[in-house]
């Protein structure tokens, strides 16, 4: 997919960060949106800000854990636009915890959002992309895809697991040779509203650790600008790339985790008591 002009995007997480940022530079490149949010207002806002390119432009409260809504979204986006040709799965979630502390309830609200959503939105958009014979779809998985963290379990499975997922279905589309195809994102520390809108369980007290202070720690390590993650991935799809990592922190901890394969868990576990000392 060389241009984005006269091509219509689905775009999940459109009401704030990265999501918002692909849907402006998008729409600038002359694309046709289709955005979803669970987030009224920041949905609003986005329509707002992409309606002055002269594009198409729907949108729909979405809760990408719910299979029926996605399905519904999807069905209604062909409607409205004609055709599909890209769908960004990048709602997403965060939590700290440990994994003794953390609830079943915890787990299946991550994985119901960060894995099974872009599940749903890559098998409810599949169908429509092929028909488009030119399609796209792009997952977010994260930094976390690739490395592991303490307090992190349930979001490493699940950013792990979209990783796997990809990179697997990639290969499918690839040996079908159907005209689409897939890149499995994982950016670094993004500046995004994640941080502010992470759950903290108070198990993190047992490993020494402040949840508010690891909130605040957390979002002092997002210093990528969303509109530059957008942009790199909107040159990765142009370039067909499997994988793209954003940012200097992914690609150094990507290196670091080839070098040290193990080892590396060392370091994590270092820098974890460091920050709750600075």
């Amino acid at each position: 997919m060389k241009s984005f002009k006269q091509k219509v995007a689905a775009i999940t997480g459109a009401g704030s960060g990265i999501g918002q940022q692909l849907a402006i530079a998008l729409a600038k490149q002359g694309c046709h949106l289709s955005l979803s949010d669970v987030n009224e207002k920041g949905l609003a806002d986005t329509v707002e800000q992409t309606k002055s390119y002269g594009v198409r432009v729907t949108s729909k409260k979405v809760d990408v854990a719910d299979r029926e809504q996605v399905k519904t979204w999807a069905v209604e986006t062909a409607q409205n636009h004609g055709s599909i040709n890209l769908i960004f799965n990048n709602a997403g979630v965060a939590l700290g915890a440990t994994v003794e502390g953390e609830t079943y309830d915890e787990l299946e609200w991550i994985m119901n959002i960060n894995f099974w959503g872009v599940v749903y939105g890559t098998k409810e958009f599949l169908p429509y992309l092929k028909q488009s014979k030119d399609g796209h779809i792009i997952n977010i998985s994260s930094l976390f895809g690739l490395i592991s963290q303490p307090t992190q379990s349930a979001y490493n499975a699940s950013k792990f697991a979209v990783r796997g997922f990809t990179e697997s279905l990639r290969q499918e589309l690839d040996l079908e040779n159907s005209g689409v195809s897939a890149t499995c994102v994982h950016p670094g520390g993004i500046r995004t509203n994640i941080a502010k809108a992470a759950k903290m369980s108070d198990s993190l007290k047992s490993l020494g650790m402040d949840p508010s202070k690891s909130i605040q720690s957390f979002d002092k390590l997002l210093r990528t600008p969303p509109e530059d993650a957008a942009q790199v991935i909107l040159n990765a799809v142009k370039a067909n790339k499997p994988r793209v990592l954003i940012g200097n922190d992914a690609k150094v901890l990507d290196g670091l985790q080839r070098i040290l394969p193990t080892g590396y868990q060392t370091l994590s576990r270092f820098a974890a008591k460091l920050t709750q000392k600075l």
